[in-house]
């Protein structure tokens, strides 16, 4: 086969692999223990780099036996113990403040706020739209675009 041929098979393929939602899925945990240290490096032999609460949502990058390199909404990136998270889908507030709304919409009425870097248990994702619940119970729907996690 020629070179002329490879290439835009090669191409294809490629083409091809990135429409695929799956070949795209991004690997999530999130914190299930009241603290967890994220590292420098994979082992407790590694500096403590941030201390992270129950809930924090956290993008997996790589593996290393039970360890995960992960990164957060605000791509600061280290290294967890893997069985101290957990998949329960939680999400993070990425702007400063985001209205918490009865109903997935601008028109439904303000029953609260979250501020910049709280953590919310994710219930339900409706379009654009995410049901939540906030630490003190409250429940209400944010827009996803003020959110990172899932």
């Amino acid at each position: 086969m020629t070179g002329s041929r490879t290439l835009p098979t090669l191409l294809l393929a490629l083409f091809l692999l990135l429409l695929n939602p799956l070949a795209q899925a991004r690997e999530m945990v999130s914190v299930n223990r009241a603290e967890l240290n994220m590292r420098s490096g994979a082992g407790t032999d590694h500096e403590v780099v941030w201390v992270l609460a129950r809930g924090y949502p956290l993008q997996v990058v790589a593996r290393q036996g039970n360890w995960l390199k992960v990164r957060d909404f605000e791509n600061d990136q280290g290294w967890v113990y893997r069985p101290m998270t957990g998949r329960t889908p939680h999400m993070i507030v990425k702007s400063q403040v985001a209205n918490i709304r009865s109903g997935p919409g601008t028109r439904n009425r303000i029953v609260g706020k979250a501020e910049y870097g709280e953590v919310l248990r994710t219930l339900e994702n409706r379009g654009g739209w995410a049901k939540i619940r906030n630490e003190g119970g409250l429940t209400g729907w944010v827009s996803r675009s003020l959110l990172w996690g899932w």
